[in-house]
């Protein structure tokens, strides 16, 4: 007999993106919770040209795949341009932010899950 842990979080097992809702998160920028469980998330981030995902950290670890568009991406202090088709890692804990150059979409995976995300504002 195999246990299955139960998940207390948990969204849709097949999600489309058109059903999903925008949420503002600051000028210029929003997001899309794609899917999650307790122990990861999906998130799209749709970026104006010019606005910013300010310096921060969280306990999270974090893969982002720039899926559109232009950023200039800071981790720890480091600077690299990235655009369509590349990725990053942010460690849990690192300082980390963006600036939007050519408007796109960042595809970002959480684990575990971002809780706070998931809180009704």
């Amino acid at each position: 007999m195999t246990s299955k842990r139960k998940m207390e979080v948990c969204s849709n097992e097949f999600v489309e993106s058109a059903s999903v809702k925008w949420e503002s998160m600051s000028e210029g920028v929003k997001k899309k919770i794609m899917a999650y469980n307790d122990q990861i998330m999906l998130v799209r981030v749709e970026f104006e040209m010019g606005a910013t995902g300010p310096i921060h950290n969280h306990p999270h670890v974090q893969v982002t795949n720039v899926e559109s568009g232009v950023f200039e991406i800071e981790i720890d202090r480091k600077k690299k341009i990235l655009k369509s088709g590349d990725a990053f890692y942010v460690p849990s804990n690192a300082m980390h932010g963006v600036v939007c150059i050519e408007a796109g979409v960042l595809v970002d995976v959480f684990a575990p899950m971002r809780a706070d995300f998931l809180e009704k504002k």
